[in-house]
């Protein structure tokens, strides 16, 4: 039978997504256990995840420097003896820490895990924090945050939290020069002790998973030792807000100026979460959103733009952000708000908010490609307590959201006089 290849294949829209369903067990010391088993590939990875992130830390660097410093060296190691036995198996580890969480996943050929997961073991449970790997560390993250502080980029998006969540708001932490002398390793100690323990921990296992495999974690994570932790307090402290809304960091040799414009607003359990995603996109979430569009090619003021609806678990917040050259920031802007209050005065058109809907659906299967994004799909609900139908609720929301509901969202949600405004750069 011959293909006419002048005709294209028939468009189908996605009507439902089987996930493969995590199963979950406990080990012996209460630690949950999510398995995501699935693909062919004799690869697994096993991701630590612990409440030991930004939220909990009160303190510029202390969570992410806990996080990095994991793998410089144990009790029985050091760092590059252990970087050299896990290579040597073919398997890598990554660590990081963010605003609510930290984590420290293992990737391993399966036939290699009983060898590699001792050393896993001593990087998770026997960090020992070696002073003159402590000392590397602070001087690399300071060399970094000096050369940081030349790119307006940086400045832009780092002092953006304080206007958004308030000073002092944990999600808003600025690290300072002093920062890098202030800090110690006791302090460093004193955070891993209390937030990287089983009763802060969760484990999501993915790939091709076997009964032996759980058997080698209860082995090395499963010890009742293990158990309790003083668990850091949530960090608060007074929030100061911005007297105004539009605020401007100078920076006279500035080449470009960044811009950052947004607001706070809900998580993921959210009732109007999802809607916002689809407005959010039409905005400025994909290469031929309204801002790519106006800003970027008929205007030619910058390489990229784009806008974005977060959810970290305590606060959620809608960011724009570009770089333009210093000359046309102004012109810029008013473009920005212009984009913005169309979305408030029109209704999208069909064919648009089409295109919007099949991008997202096609984003969203892409997705879920292999056994390791499914496990991303499964955290991203798991840590807010939801369960699989969020995403059924995603797919039916894209598909059937109309123009009318979005300008309804863009009114409630989009007011220019709610959105705070900061540009680095250089005046004009």
């Amino acid at each position: 039978m011959s293909i006419d290849r002048t005709i294209a294949p028939p468009f189908g829209r996605i009507d439902k997504v089987d996930f493969v369903k995590h199963k979950e067990f406990k080990l012996d010391n209460g630690i949950p256990v999510y398995i995501v088993s699935a693909g062919n590939e004799e690869i697994s990875r096993i991701e630590l995840l612990f409440d030991a992130g930004d939220y909990r830390s009160g303190k510029a660097m202390v969570a992410s420097t806990t996080n990095s410093m994991l793998n410089e060296g144990t009790k029985q190691h050091t760092g590059l003896e252990l970087s050299e036995k896990i290579d040597y198996y073919g398997a890598f580890l990554e660590t990081d820490a963010q605003q609510d969480f930290a984590y420290i996943n293992l990737y391993s050929l399966n036939k290699h895990l009983e060898n590699v997961l001792p050393y896993y073991h001593e990087i998770v449970m026997e960090s020992a924090f070696p002073q003159k790997e402590f000392e590397t560390q602070m001087l690399n993250k300071k060399q970094s945050w000096t050369v940081n502080q030349e790119k307006v980029g940086y400045i832009c998006r780092t002092n953006f939290y304080k206007y958004l969540f308030g000073t002092n708001h944990p999600y808003a932490t600025v690290t300072k020069e002093e920062d890098f002398s202030s800090l110690t390793k006791e302090e460093l100690i004193s955070f891993y002790n209390a937030n990287y323990k089983a009763d802060s921990c969760r484990i999501i296992v993915s790939g091709k998973i076997d009964d032996g495999m759980l058997g080698l974690l209860n082995r090395y994570f499963g010890s009742k030792d293990w158990a309790s932790g003083t668990k850091s307090p949530v960090f608060s402290s007074d929030l100061i807000y911005p007297d105004t809304k539009k605020n401007f960091i100078e920076k006279e040799d500035a080449i470009q100026n960044a811009i950052r414009i947004g607001k706070r607003l809900f998580t993921k359990t959210h009732k109007d979460y999802i809607p916002m995603i689809v407005l959010n996109t039409v905005l400025g979430g994909y290469f031929g959103s309204r801002l790519m569009t106006n800003i970027r090619e008929e205007k030619g003021y910058t390489y990229g733009i784009g806008s974005g609806v977060a959810s970290l678990l305590h606060e959620g917040m809608f960011v724009i952000s570009t770089e333009v050259g210093a000359e046309v920031c102004s012109a810029a802007l008013e473009e920005i708000y212009k984009e913005i209050n169309l979305l408030r005065t029109e209704l999208i058109d069909e064919e648009e908010l089409d295109l919007v809907k099949n991008y997202l659906l096609g984003a969203h299967l892409k997705s879920l490609d292999g056994p390791f994004a499914i496990a991303d799909k499964f955290k991203g609900i798991m840590v807010y307590g939801l369960d699989y139908s969020y995403y059924d609720l995603f797919l039916d929301t894209v598909k059937n959201i109309t123009s009318e509901r979005l300008l309804e969202l863009a009114k409630t949600y989009l007011d220019p006089d709610s959105l705070f405004e900061l540009v680095v750069g250089k005046k004009v």
